[in-house]
């Protein structure tokens, strides 16, 4: 089991949302977890204790398996998180996000606005019979305006770069439901040199 899969093991059997990992050069961990979208809908967010919980979980499971690395770090994606997966846009149909494309559409690259799901009789509908190897057809769009009226940009993953929310600075949850977590996001740092678990993984 190489590291990835062991921090998707962890997380996804914790029951929390993976929303992205990466580790750097000099052996830094990163991992940005997320509460299930049924969860956040109720309002929670994820708390210093979940991050502690799944540190505990990553330390223990990463020694067995040998996985190299020098530091970890656990914490919630933050406001602005990344959409990665299709998943992910899914979770957040309605809500405002800012998108880089691959190539630019009109001269630009970045656009921001709402982000809402293509009916599948829209989703390209166009193409009568695509080959393998083409392009995804769209299945995603965002809503903006250019100052003057509302334009909506069509679009698949495919021909993304990068895909956040724009940050809503309210202490309520996204979707107008009470948060009952912490209110600021939180963030657990964990040296390999201090990786003591006491009674083994975290049940």
């Amino acid at each position: 089991m190489n590291w990835q899969e062991a921090v998707e093991k962890t997380v996804t059997g914790l029951g929390y949302d993976l929303v992205d990992c990466e580790r750097s050069p000099a052996g830094l961990l990163r991992v940005y977890l997320d509460k299930l979208p049924e969860q956040a809908l109720a309002g929670e967010l994820i708390n210093v204790e979940d991050c502690e919980r799944v540190t505990r979980q990553l330390q223990y499971l990463l020694e067995v398996e040998g996985c190299a690395y020098e530091r970890l770090e656990v914490s919630s994606p933050g406001l602005d998180r990344p959409l990665k997966k299709a998943s992910d846009y899914q979770r957040f149909v309605g809500e405002e996000i800012e998108i880089t494309l691959r190539m630019p559409f009109q001269g630009r690259k970045k656009y921001s606005g709402v982000l809402s799901a293509l009916p599948a009789e829209t989703a390209g509908a166009d193409v009568a019979a695509p080959a393998e190897d083409a392009p995804a057809a769209a299945a995603w769009r965002v809503v903006f305006s250019d100052g003057k009226a509302e334009q909506a940009l069509d679009f698949s993953l495919e021909e993304v770069r990068e895909a956040r929310l724009v940050p809503v600075f309210s202490f309520k949850g996204r979707g107008g439901k009470p948060a009952t977590g912490k209110k600021t996001p939180a963030k657990v740092k964990a040296a390999k040199t201090d990786d003591k678990i006491d009674g083994g993984p975290d049940q």
